[in-house]
C-alpha cells in the first residue's frame, strides 16, 4: 500500500504581477506525476494588474483542484497565510511563481517529510537563467563568494540544514509553530525557519526535490532585491535579538566600516587635518581595493568553469548583491522597518512582493 496516497496535500502559492514567469509555472504544474497523490492548489494573486490574473483565471487543469483567491494585503506572507487558512490538506507545500519545478517535486516532497518526519523539507537552490547576464546572475549566486558557504547553495547535499528552498510542512506543524510573519515583506520563510528551530524542530534538504529559480535579470532589479533582503534580515534579526550566521552581518560591517572611514574622512576635511585625511582616504581605498582583488578572484574561479566571457562582469555582480545588502541591513538596524515600509520614503522599494 502507498501510504502517500492517503495523504491529501495542498499547494500554496503567493504570486503578483508574474505575468513573464507565471506561464511556464503553471505548466510545471501541469506535469507534476503525483501517483494518485490527491492534490490542490490555491493560488493567492496579491491584486495583479500586469495580465497575470487573467492567465491564472483562464488556466484549466486537470490533475488536481485549483483555487485563486484574492490577496489584498498583496505581500507574500499575506497570501501565503491566506492560502494555508483555506487550505484543507494535511501537507503544505509552498511553491513560487518565479520557479519551474521538476515532474516529481511535489511527490518527492512528501516522500521526503514522512521519510524523515521533520518539520519542514525542501530541496537545494538551483537556478536556471536566459541571457548573457541573467546567466552571469545565476552563477553568482551559486557561488560561494556570494553564499558565504550556505548549505543550501550545494545542490547534492542531504541532511539537516537551517533552512530550505520554499518548505513542505505538515499543517499540523504550521498550527503548531505558527504561520508567516505578515510583518515581513521578505525573509519571512527565514524567520519561520527559526522558529521551527528554536522550537527543537528539524529541517531537511534533499537533493531529490529538485526546482530552478529564475534569478534577476538586470543589475537595477539585483540591486533593488538584495536592498531588500538585507534590510528584512535585519527585522528579522531584530525580532529574535541574535543573528542566526555570522555571515549575515559581514557585507553590514563592511559597509559599516566603509561610512565610518567617509564620515571621518569628511570630518578630516573640514578641520583642515590633511594628514588625517590622507589616512583615512588611504584605508578606504585598502577597503575597496582588497574587496575588488577577492571579487576578482572569485570571479576568475567562476569563471574558469563556466566560461571565461563571465570574468568581466561578475565582480560588479558581487557587488551588487554585497553592497545593497550591506547598507540594507545597516537601515534596518537602525529604523523600525515595519514604520519605514509604512510611511517613509522608503515604502516603494521595501514592499515589493514578487520574489
Amino acid at each position: 500500500m502507498n501510504v502517500q496516497k492517503h495523504v491529501l496535500v495542498s499547494v500554496v502559492v503567493a504570486c503578483r504581477n508574474e505575468i513573464r514567469h507565471i506561464q511556464r509555472f503553471l505548466n510545471s504544474l501541469v506535469r507534476q506525476d503525483l501517483w494518485g497523490i490527491p492534490t490542490e492548489v490555491i493560488i493567492a494573486d496579491g491584486m495583479s494588474d500586469d495580465g497575470t490574473r487573467s492567465v491564472l483565471d483562464n488556466f484549466q487543469p486537470n490533475v488536481f483542484r485549483l483555487r485563486i483567491i484574492d490577496n489584498p494585503g498583496r505581500s507574500a506572507s499575506s497570501g501565503l497565510n491566506c492560502a494555508i487558512r483555506h487550505a484543507t490538506g494535511d501537507v503544505i507545500i509552498r511553491m513560487d511563481a518565479h520557479t519551474e519545478y521538476a515532474f516529481e517535486y511535489v511527490r518527492r516532497c512528501v516522500q521526503v517529510l514522512l521519510q524523515t518526519n521533520a518539520d519542514n523539507v525542501g530541496g537545494p537552490v538551483r537556478t536556471r537563467a536566459e541571457g548573457y547576464l541573467a546567466k552571469a546572475i545565476a552563477l553568482a549566486y551559486q557561488s560561494r563568494f556570494a553564499s558565504g558557504g550556505a548549505k543550501t547553495r550545494d545542490t547534492s547535499f542531504e541532511g539537516p540544514v537551517s533552512g530550505v528552498t520554499y518548505g513542505c510542512w505538515r499543517k499540523s506543524t504550521l498550527q503548531r509553530v505558527g504561520c508567516f510573519d505578515e510583518t515581513l515583506y521578505r525573509c519571512q520563510d527565514d524567520e519561520l525557519n527559526r522558529r521551527i528551530l528554536a522550537g527543537g524542530g528539524t529541517i531537511w534538504q534533499s537533493p531529490r526535490i529538485v526546482s530552478w529559480y529564475y534569478p534577476r535579470a538586470s543589475l537595477a532589479s539585483l540591486f533593488h532585491q538584495y536592498f531588500q533582503y538585507g534590510f528584512w534580515k535585519a527585522r528579522v534579526t531584530r525580532k529574535h535579538r541574535q543573528l542566526a550566521f555570522r555571515r549575515h552581518a559581514i557585507p553590514a560591517i563592511c559597509a559599516g566600516l566603509f561610512l565610518l572611514l567617509m564620515f571621518g574622512a569628511g570630518i578630516a576635511t573640514i578641520c583642515g587635518l590633511h594628514r588625517g585625511q590622507r589616512y583615512l582616504l588611504s584605508a578606504i581605498a585598502l577597503v575597496c581595493g582588497g574587496y575588488v582583488l577577492a571579487a576578482i578572484a572569485a570571479a576568475s574561479l567562476v569563471a574558469r568553469k563556466a566560461g571565461w566571457r563571465y570574468v568581466a562582469v561578475l565582480p560588479g555582480v558581487f557587488a551588487l548583491q554585497h553592497v545593497p545588502y550591506g547598507f540594507g541591513f545597516l537601515l534596518g538596524m537602525v529604523c523600525d522597518p515595519t514604520k519605514s515600509a509604512r510611511s517613509s520614503l522608503l515604502h516603494d522599494h521595501l514592499t515589493v512582493v514578487t520574489r
